[in-house]
């Protein structure tokens, strides 16, 4: 199984890090070129790759971490998704004024889902600072992340990767109840570190 990640920010890499660990091809891509992404690729190892946003899009499994500006911009133009999977780690932020973006009454994933036709969504990986999300998800027992999203196939799938990669998922339910649960800023559960017992 292939995952693209279109943006290799901070939570970008920290995902990265995990599932390139795991054994993953990982196709990562960034605005500026698969040149730019050389010292990153070098150090993640593995089945690591950079690439162009398209052909990150074009993984079995596309991992979303942009700026929220950016985001309309950058899928803008790309292949069809065909029922593919879309992990939307992203918060509704727009940077650097730190102003929350007008979602018109909707969750930030029920934006990214009209951005994405075609794709199921899935969100998760948005409420942990990149510091934490990018550190060993096994302490005393897994540290847990909290998804949500409309097909539960789709959610099954990432809860097995996270299972891979060493985390516990909390299903929170679809885009809409369970997206305001773990969109940050209103949600209670952003920033929460929890850890899941044996």
């Amino acid at each position: 199984m292939s995952i693209g990640i279109i943006g290799a920010g901070e939570i970008g890499q920290a995902f990265a890090k995990h599932v390139v660990k795991a054994g993953y091809e990982v196709l990562l891509s960034n605005s500026r070129g698969p040149e730019s992404l050389a010292p990153l690729v070098a150090k993640l190892g593995g089945k690591s790759k950079a690439v162009t946003v398209k052909e990150a899009a074009a993984a079995d499994i596309v991992f979303i971490a942009l700026p929220w500006k950016h985001l309309k911009e950058a899928v803008s133009d790309l292949p069809e998704w065909n029922g593919r999977i879309v992990i939307d780690a992203m918060n509704p932020i727009i940077t650097p004024e730190f102003i929350v973006a007008d979602l018109g009454g909707k969750t930030s994933s029920e934006v990214v889902s009209e951005l994405v036709p075609g794709a199921r969504v899935v969100k998760g990986f948005n409420t942990l600072t990149p510091a934490v999300l990018g550190s060993d998800p096994q302490i005393v027992g897994r540290r847990v992340i909290f998804i949500s999203g409309d097909d539960a196939a789709a959610k099954a799938e990432v809860a097995r990767i996270n299972d891979k990669i060493g985390f516990a998922t909390v299903d929170l339910g679809g885009l809409a109840e369970g997206g305001k649960l773990h969109q940050f800023p209103g949600g209670p559960f952003p920033t929460l570190n929890l850890i899941k017992l044996p």
